[in-house]
């Protein structure tokens, strides 16, 4: 049975979409890209900055928070939200990427997983049911069901079995889901590895199931960008078209611009701030290693037009100064700026599909970064 549909879509230029998500904490317009705070935190970066950069809504993750500070301590305290002071829309991985990850730690079975604790050691159980029960608790908008992700490349075999494993998890995800509070939301995640034919019947699966999202998750995992976009333009047709289309854990600004061109609506990824802690800006020129010794004597900003302050107001010398010092300043602005980029983008490209110009808004932004910022000299 279908749930309620909190999604509407406003705008589209070929197969690029733009909407509005409305969830309790706020509405969300996508394409969307929500920061990551893994555990209630946004490495370097004040809640404030996070919405004054243009978020709408962020992410966090079940299985770091339920280990620590619990699941249970969050909700006394009032909920992730109150907890964090971030007031907007928040969705909850369910854990399920570290199933994956975290591999030497966890074993797989029909009922769930079991994990040993990257902290201390302890054993901790993670079924479907605890997965909806733990999110519930944190209070966030948009619950994942548990699934189970594998690294590619892999054999057909296990792809299968995993896809067909998160199905059943998606089943009991649901029914653990019953009676949350209105407005909530609970996202299906789509499975099956590099086979098409896999990923298709996974998304014809869980539409008969009924969600009020779906994600395609196991992408980003090993494989190459070419084979991530030929998933998605094979899975994307198999997804309802009234629902929002959630690609985890994705990616590069390219990557953005490349997936909402094949349908996709929202994005997570922590490379704005993981990259901004070694170093690396993200602009309209590319990609920039402020490591490089050429940035030593340039007084120049990183984008004199940009509208974050820190990207317009600093000298890329003083952000070579930083960084080559490991002062904790560096990582910070960094972070700030590389988040602020990709907010721009985003805002970038739901204005571009609004009007109707999105391919044109794409070979421009393509060429920028194809150019460089040498030839911004």
């Amino acid at each position: 049975m279908s749930l309620p549909n909190h999604f509407e879509v406003v705008g589209r230029d070929g197969e690029a979409r733009t909407g509005l998500l409305t969830a309790p904490h706020g509405v969300v317009r996508t394409p969307a890209f929500m920061p990551v705070g893994t555990q209630g935190a946004m490495k370097g970066l004040q809640w404030c900055e996070i919405r004054d950069a243009g978020a709408d809504i962020v992410l966090g993750n079940t299985y770091h928070l339920m280990l620590r500070p619990g699941a249970e301590r969050i909700a006394e305290l009032g909920g992730l939200q109150r907890f964090t002071t971030w007031d907007g829309p928040m969705l909850t991985d369910s854990g399920g990427f570290q199933v994956m990850s975290l591999a030497q730690l966890r074993k797989v079975k029909e009922h769930g997983v079991t994990f040993r604790s990257h902290i201390d050691g302890t054993a901790i159980e993670l079924t479907p049911e605890r997965a909806i029960e733990v999110q519930r608790l944190l209070g966030s908008d948009i619950a994942m069901q548990l699934d189970e992700c594998v690294r590619l490349p892999a054999e057909h075999g296990d792809i299968e079995r995993a896809m067909q494993l998160s199905l059943r998890w998606a089943e009991r995800s649901k029914r653990a889901f019953e009676g949350a509070p209105a407005g909530h939301m609970l996202f299906g995640i789509i499975q099956g590895g590099d086979d098409p034919e896999l990923r298709r019947a996974s998304a014809r699966a869980l539409a008969g199931i009924g969600f009020h999202g779906y994600a395609i998750g196991g992408l980003a995992v090993g494989e190459p960008q070419a084979v991530m976009l030929a998933i998605i333009e094979e899975t994307v047709p198999s997804m309802p078209t009234d629902r929002p289309r959630y690609l985890m854990g994705v990616g590069t600004p390219d990557d953005l611009v490349g997936a909402v061109a094949r349908g996709i609506d929202m994005f997570d990824c922590v490379m704005p701030t993981r990259n901004g802690r070694h170093g690396m800006a993200f602009t309209r020129f590319g990609q920039i290693n402020l490591r490089n010794a050429r940035h030593a004597d340039d007084p120049r900003p990183l984008d004199e037009e940009s509208s974050w302050p820190a990207t317009r107001g600093y000298s890329r010398a003083y952000l070579h100064h930083l960084v080559r010092s490991g002062e904790t300043l560096g990582a910070m602005l960094l972070s700030g700026i590389n988040v602020a980029y990709y907010q721009s983008l985003m805002q970038g490209m739901r204005a571009a599909i609004a009007d109707g110009t999105f391919q044109q808004f794409r070979e421009r932004t393509l060429e920028g970064w194809s150019r460089g910022d040498l030839a911004a000299r």
